[in-house]
Formats: C-alpha cells, sequence, structure tokens
C-alpha cells in the first residue's frame, strides 16, 4: 500500500552576501558523493556531472547494507542553479545513513529490506565567500521508492556552508584547503512510522595536488521522534584522485563513534563530467 506523507518544514538559510553563485572549479569535479558533507558549488551552465557509488555498511545488528548505484545526474541550469535526478537500489536490513540516499530504516522482523528509489530535486548556490562570510548552497531532493517493502516519499533538505583556508601542502601543484560544514534534514520512515532525522557534518579537505586530495569527516544522525534510536555518529577519512580532468574515482571509509552505530562502511565510486 502507498502510503503519502506531507511535510511541511522551514529550510535551513545560511547568511552569505550577495555574490555570483559559486562553481566546481575546471581543476575538480566537485563531487557530492566524495564525502558525506555536499560541496559547496554548483556545476557550470550547460554541462553534465555523473555520479556513481558502490556502498557497504557493516551494520551492529541484523544484516549488512548495501547501496548501489546511487547513480545522480546533475545537470548547470544557470551559474546558480542545476537540476539532479538519480537512482538507487539498496538491499540490507538497516538504512544508509551514511550516505546521501535516504531509504527506509529496515523490516518488522528484523529480515532483508530490498528498495528500489528514484531521486529529484536542484541545487542552489547562494553566496561565494567573502572574508569570513561563506561560499554556501542550499539542496532539495525527495526520493520515491518505486519498488521494494517499504513505501512514502522521503523529502530531504540540505544547507551547507564552506571557506577556503589559508594554508596548504609545501607542494608546487597544492591547491588552499577547505573547511565545509553541512546541516541535512529527512522525514524518514522507520518500524514506528515516520520520524524526523537531523545529520550535521564537518570535512576538512586538504588537496595534495591539484588532482589529489584527501578529507578528514565527522558526522552524524540524530533521530527526533524515533523513541529507542539514539544518535549515531562516525568518522570517515577519504581521497580522490582525478585520472583525466573529466573523470574522478574516490573512496572514503568511516567507523561509527557510538554503541549503536554501524562498526565500518566503505563508500567507492567515481564522477565524470562533460
Amino acid at each position: 500500500m502507498l502510503r503519502q506523507h506531507v511535510v511541511i518544514f522551514v529550510a535551513l538559510t545560511v547568511a552569505g552576501g550577495v555574490a555570483p553563485a559559486g562553481r566546481a572549479a575546471e581543476g575538480d569535479l566537485g563531487t557530492d558523493r566524495d564525502a558525506f558533507t555536499p560541496c559547496t558549488r554548483t556545476i557550470p551552465a550547460g554541462s553534465l556531472l555523473m555520479e556513481a557509488s558502490s556502498v557497504f555498511i557493516d551494520n551492529r545488528s541484523g544484516l549488512p547494507t548495501n547501496n548501489y548505484p546511487e547513480w545522480l545526474l546533475r545537470i548547470g541550469a544557470t551559474e546558480r542553479f542545476e537540476w539532479r535526478f538519480g537512482v538507487n537500489y539498496g538491499v540490507g536490513s538497516q538504512g544508509t545513513i551514511v550516505t546521501s540516499v535516504e531509504v527506509g530504516e529496515g523490516t518488522l522482523d528484523g529480515g532483508r529490506l530490498y528498495e528500489t528509489s528514484l531521486l529529484y530535486g536542484f541545487k542552489l548556490a547562494t553566496s561565494d565567500q567573502d572574508g569570513w562570510l561563506p561560499e554556501t548552497c542550499f539542496i532539495m531532493e525527495g526520493t520515491t521508492p518505486v519498488e521494494g517493502d517499504v513505501f512514502g516519499t522521503v523529502p530531504v533538505a540540505t544547507g551547507a556552508a564552506g571557506w577556503e583556508l589559508p594554508v596548504r601542502f609545501p607542494f608546487r601543484r597544492s591547491e588552499p584547503w577547505r573547511f565545509d560544514a553541512a546541516v541535512r534534514y529527512a522525514c524518514s520512515e522507520g518500524l514506528e512510522g515516520w520520524f524526523s532525522r537531523w545529520t550535521p557534518s564537518t570535512v576538512l579537505r586538504m588537496p595534495v595536488t591539484d588532482r589529489w586530495e584527501v578529507h578528514a569527516e565527522w558526522f552524524g544522525s540524530y533521530p527526533v521522534g524515533a523513541p529507542g534510536r539514539s544518535g549515531e555518529p562516525f568518522f570517515s577519512p577519504g581521497t580522490h584522485i582525478m585520472l583525466t580532468k573529466n573523470f574522478e574515482l574516490g573512496v572514503r571509509v568511516g567507523w561509527g563513534l557510538g554503541v549503536e552505530t554501524a562498526p565500518f562502511f566503505y563508500d567507492a565510486g567515481c564522477g565524470w563530467r562533460w
């Protein structure tokens, strides 16, 4: 039975000066799958960026979760705005809180959860960095299951801010480091019904060269209105490398920091711009 859920919420708006919107630099694709925290920049108008990942989550209880292909197509509409469309297939006994894909949170008997979902939405760049005022963006998405054990459209809103730092590695082709932070809100479906989930995150991005970057990240999932659920924080390092100017490979891993958090996950994927 298809369930419909109407959600009214105030999206996070990050303060910033009115300035031309930020764009992904030519030397970096600016993929959103590279870390849990999304890139604060939109892609150039008239360009396309495809992202895909394979994700494994070693859940503390129940069966592990596998997600693929986490396929996302980003379409640059203007210098400030991009459209986003995607598809994903998830198999597991719990949700996929370590990725940007929102799915159901398990089955009543603790068994295997199957779900194929569609993603659609947009990303809006709202300001460039101006001194201490950050570069900011807002992402509004929805995911709708089209096949599986759990049905119900999940709205997801994300506000992100980032700063380019006056520090870099002492290498000739090293780029400045960046510090980005974000807050994501989703209305998710679990065993007890629908509940709110707030997911803050921070990441330090450290380019080693103009094509190779490493990062260190913290993020956590904090449910509201879900009895018996507690926060699930993670620490996650990662890296990506540009094999060509338009193709990127990346991997990130993570470890749960709480008693109910999944002990380990990995996310391996790519980005392709044309």
